[in-house]
């Protein structure tokens, strides 16, 4: 792929997109711990903060911290996705267009306008909890379809950006490094950008400051700032 290759751009959700979009979220996932494995649970112990961790590396803290055996935890990992999805769909509030944060629609609508763009996902959220959740939120049209990689995929965030860019690819060639970024804010976004060897930009907009996020290529404030950045990129 040539230089005239688009650049893709692979977003996180909580916390770069989205803030206060995690409620039921994470009420969904209890309640699937509760279904499938009859743990009463308020979440992972204090020091492991669920922030950048995908879905299952979260359930699999909780059920740990529990008693459950780690092979009953990988025995049933797709029941606790299934049914974290369809609590999911249950709980989810009608209208999340409030946790968008400030300048993001805006960044999207003029991504979406550029022809040396793509824009896709990777989030430690299951799929169907993603694409819900920025469908309410109503920028969920941005991310198209079939594009990607989420918590769904792989329990180790780590494999999503290969993953992601397999899916964005051609002819069986996963879309080049040299033409990915990944855009996140926590420590644990740029250490799957790094897995992958990829360009990371970090946003301070979600728990960690910039002084936390000091491994990122680049570190901005917000989605404006972001705006920016890409200009200049």
């Amino acid at each position: 792929m040539s230089e005239g290759t688009p650049k893709l751009l692979l977003f996180d959700i909580d916390g770069t997109l989205l803030a206060g979009a995690t409620d039921a979220h994470r009420d969904a996932l209890h309640a699937a711990l509760r279904e499938v494995h009859g743990v009463e649970s308020s979440g992972p112990r204090p020091s492991l903060s669920p922030a950048g961790r995908t879905d299952s590396e979260i359930a699999r803290a909780i059920l740990l911290d529990e008693g459950v055996s780690a092979e009953r935890i990988d025995d049933r990992l797709e029941d606790v996705r299934d049914a974290c999805c369809r609590h999911y769909a249950r709980l989810c509030p009608a209208d999340l267009s409030h946790t968008v944060l400030p300048g993001v629609r805006v960044l999207l609508e003029e991504l979406a306008a550029r022809s040396d763009v793509v824009l896709s996902l990777v989030t430690g959220n299951y799929e169907p909890v993603a694409r819900l959740k920025l469908g309410r939120a109503g920028i969920g049209r941005a991310f198209a379809a079939g594009q990607g990689a989420f918590g769904s995929d792989a329990e180790d965030r780590a494999a999503l950006p290969h993953l992601a860019r397999r899916r964005a690819g051609a002819d069986g060639v996963p879309h080049p490094r040299e033409r990915t970024i990944v855009i996140g804010d926590t420590p644990r976004d740029i250490a799957c950008a790094r897995a992958d060897e990829l360009r990371c930009i970090a946003v301070a907009s979600g728990p960690f400051e910039r002084s936390a996020l000091s491994g990122a290529d680049h570190v901005v404030g917000d989605a404006s700032e972001l705006a920016g950045l890409l200009r200049a990129l």
